[in-house]
Parts: C-alpha cells; structure tokens; sequence
C-alpha cells in the first residue's frame, strides 16, 4: 500500500504543471482550492479560504489577472437586522439585478427597476439603496497564474461611477477595455483603495500586459470550476442544506448604475497589442 502511495504522489508531482483535467476534478468534488477569497473589508485586502481569514496585505493595492466575471451585478435585501458571521437568509435577491431569482419565496416586487428597495434614498439614514448591489469576479495573482482562482466581490461604489486620474471604478474599466479592443483576461489589473472614500472602495487601472506564456493558463482557469462558482450567487437560505453564502450588508455611497453602451471598438477590428496600449494609457496618467 505504501508503495501505491509513493508512486501516486510521484506520478502526481510530475502532473503539477498540467493541472487536473475536467473531469478528474468534477468528479472529486468540483473546487478543490477551498473556496478561496478575496475580500476588501475594513480597507485590506484579505485572503479568505473555507470561510477564514488567512492572509492580509498592508499595501493600499494588488495587481491581480481578471479571469471571469458575472456578466451583470447581482442584488441583495435583508429585511431584518445582521451580525457579522451569523448566517442570514436574505428576503429578496437577483442574480442579475433585473428581476427576483426562481427560488425567492416572496419577490418585492416583480422587477427590480420597479422595486422600493432598489430605490435611491431608500437606505440606512437614507444613503443608497436597501437592496444592494455587487458584481461578482474570479481573478488570480500575475506571478502565479495556474494558483488559487480567488473570488472578488465587488460592492456598488467599486463597481460603478466615473473615472478618478486614470482609475475606474469596475465596470468602467472593463468598457474603457473593451473600446480599446483589449479583453480584461490579457491585462494585468492594478487595484488600489480610494483613500478619500469613507467605506472601502477599489478602483481599476492597466499596468501591463499578460505575457503570451501565460494566456493558455489564464483561458484554462476561466473554465475552471472554482472560476465559475466564484461568479454564481450562491444564496443561505434558512430551511436549505446546500452550498450557502453569507453575504454582508455592505456600506455604500450614492452610485448611478450607468447605462449600457457600444464599445468603440468595430465589430471586426483586430485586437490591438496589449503592451501598447497600456504603455499609452501611462503616458497619458504620468
């Protein structure tokens, strides 16, 4: 038995670099990472694996990869009150900020454009919105890209608003991507605190391109399953014995959601070179 064993973790350390295949990993049990995290709590940036806080970084940024994201914001409302670590089922939630998940109980209302919740000044000491707003991410660290894919979850003033000296709040940044024809997954992402915000806030920048080398290993972890449960709203409710999140109530400043628009970049145009681009973009921020 020994032996099988030895022979195993040798055959295993030999494999290291190709990684698991699908279906190895489907069947042992999908996300074998432990659902690692980053969270951007109190200001720091905090790893996070099986609910724990593992690691912290002092610096006001991070440069990460962005490997896949929720194609929209997701919405959350709690109707009653919440303790940090406690386990509590939200009254309402959408996957995709337009309309009440299947599985709600009791929608609001039937539309979120339509619900009093998602109404601005209807929060807290009438900031924000009651039923709040977050954009899901999966994204890795640039000098270990075949790593932990780390789930990100970005609130409201992180995922929206307008660009502050050449950084953006999410989903700007990933429209200010797209006009110059350059997908988020070929960039190296900065993210830094916006130290004039009172609650935590990040904002995007490009600070180089995504070696060739890696690219392969950056298209393999977007189709990995820890990349695809890190951009699922994953909903704790009281009578279920499934997968659960326990989502925070977070802090939020006024946002306007902006309207969606075309990217610049034609249809057909080739994809520019990354390296250039960025290299523009500093020029234009220096």
């Amino acid at each position: 038995m020994s032996t099988d064993l030895v022979n195993l973790s040798a055959i295993g350390a030999l494999a290291t670099v190709g990684g698991l295949d699908e279906d190895t990993l489907a069947v042992a049990g999908g996300n074998r990472q432990g659902n690692k995290r980053l969270s951007i709590k109190g200001s720091v940036f905090r790893k996070y694996a099986g609910g724990k806080e593992i690691g912290a970084i002092e610096d006001r940024f991070m440069n990460v990869i962005i490997v896949k994201m929720a194609h929209k914001a997701s919405r959350m409302y709690y109707d009653k009150g919440y303790r940090e670590g406690e386990k509590v089922s939200p009254a309402c939630w959408s996957s995709d900020s337009e309309i009440p998940d299947a599985d709600v109980k009791a929608p609001v209302a039937s539309s979120c454009n339509s619900c009093p919740n998602s109404a601005k000044g209807s929060g807290d000491n009438g900031i924000g919105a009651k039923c709040k707003l977050s954009w899901r991410t999966a994204v890795v660290l640039p000098n270990d890209p075949a790593g932990d894919v780390m789930q990100l979850v970005l609130p409201a003033t992180s995922a929206f608003g307008k660009e502050d000296n050449g950084r953006w709040p999410f989903r700007p940044y990933i429209q200010h991507l797209a006009s110059h024809n350059v997908s988020a997954g070929r960039v190296v992402t900065k993210m830094a605190f916006d130290t004039k915000s009172p609650t935590p806030k990040v904002l995007f920048s490009p600070v180089g391109a995504v070696p060739d080398a890696d690219l392969e290993t950056i298209a393999r972890q977007a189709k990995s399953p820890a990349a695809e449960a890190a951009i699922k709203l994953n909903v704790f409710q009281s009578d279920s014995t499934g997968d659960v999140e326990v989502a925070q109530p977070v802090a939020v400043e006024e946002v306007e959601e902006p309207k969606k628009r075309e990217s610049k970049a034609a249809a057909g145009e080739k994809a520019s070179d990354v390296s250039d681009i960025v290299k523009k973009w500093s020029k234009k921020q220096g």
